[in-house]
């Protein structure tokens, strides 16, 4: 650590020491690389306000123009002030459209901003310079997947067939864009994935895409799987929505049982609320009439739990004037009181 500011402190010696040799002693004008050096050697130490000053200064040189720019961004990004890095390093672009750094950041900016569609077209443009680029390419398939083009996504992630087998994110974007279009071939790549990398929301996933092609016995094994999986610093997969998707399983796997129902009853008892969720699972053909009664009945009690739970507190306020009249007949008629 000291080492670390040591070094710093050097480095910024070495700063304060250019701008006196390059305009202070001699008096004469500095070189845009000096600025340049000067700018970059304050963007290390973290003085932003300081390296964006003396990088506008190397700007103004086309020699150092594109380099201070693309470092004008990046102080921007850093600083959270997307809208200005955007602005930044799309200039570059509109001067150098092949611009593989301004390309790679510009989409990772859009992407910060919101702007998807517009980080989508700078990732596709840079595939088509840099095609190797494992990481551009997983970054563009998330995109892809984030405006609902799913086969698109996964034709991006098929060709990188080498970090498919070693890059867990890439791995379980390619299973999630199969399970997007209903693919069969989500169920393999979900089990690849998970042979390798435990994680219960995708192996909830996994369930679900086991359900939706009808393997009911595999996706109850899986949901439980899932549910054991689960712990108290699980964020993104609730034990609700767990039993209630074992519920549901068991209640279209098995019409006639009624051990969905005795599912669904204790986390309704346990809390959950979501009545969209059980009228949607009563619309299923495939439950048997008896227990689609039984939904229903559900249905009427979680409905009327809301009412109760929503229904303000009555309460009664009593207003200076009606104090000031309680006061005036205690005064006049001390019988008038219940104490």
């Amino acid at each position: 650590m000291r080492k670390k500011m040591f070094l710093k402190y050097i480095i910024f010696a070495l700063c304060s020491f250019l701008i006196v040799i390059c305009i202070g002693c001699v008096g004469m004008a500095a070189s845009a690389e000096e600025y340049y050096s000067i700018g970059m050697a304050f963007f290390d130490l973290g003085k932003f306000e300081d390296a964006e000053k003396w990088l506008n200064r190397a700007r103004q040189a086309d020699r150092t123009y594109v380099a201070s720019q693309y470092n004008l961004g990046r102080l921007a990004f850093e600083r959270q002030r997307f809208d200005e890095a955007a602005r930044h390093f799309e200039g570059i672009l509109r001067r150098d459209p092949d611009n593989v750094l301004a390309l790679r950041a510009a989409a990772y900016t859009r992407i910060r901003l919101g702007n998807i569609d517009i980080a989508q077209r700078h990732y596709s443009r840079l595939l088509q310079l840099v095609p190797e680029s494992a990481d551009d390419g997983y970054n563009h398939a998330l995109v892809l997947f984030a405006m609902e083009f799913f086969a698109e996504a996964e034709e991006v992630l098929e060709r990188y067939p080498v970090s498919l087998l070693e890059n867990k994110d890439m791995q379980l974007l390619f299973a999630r864009s199969q399970a997007a279009q209903n693919k069969v071939e989500a169920i393999n790549t979900y089990a690849n994935f998970l042979e390798h990398f435990p994680d219960p929301k995708a192996r909830f996933e996994y369930a679900a895409v086991l359900e939706h092609h009808e393997f009911y016995v595999k996706a109850l094994e899986e949901f439980h799987a899932a549910l054991a999986e689960l712990t108290p610093t699980t964020t993104d997969l609730s034990r609700h929505e767990v039993i209630f998707s074992i519920a549901r399983v068991l209640l279209i796997a098995d019409s006639e049982s009624s051990e969905g129902i005795t599912e669904l009853q204790s986390i309704i008892d346990d809390g959950f609320n979501d009545i969209t969720a059980v009228e949607k699972l009563a619309e299923n053909t495939k439950i048997s009439s008896a227990n689609i009664e039984r939904l229903r009945a559900m249905i009427t009690n979680m409905r009327r739990m809301a009412v109760v739970v929503e229904e303000p507190q009555q309460e009664t306020f009593i207003d200076d004037d009606d104090m000031e009249n309680i006061d005036s007949t205690l005064e006049t008629d001390p019988e008038s009181s219940s104490y």
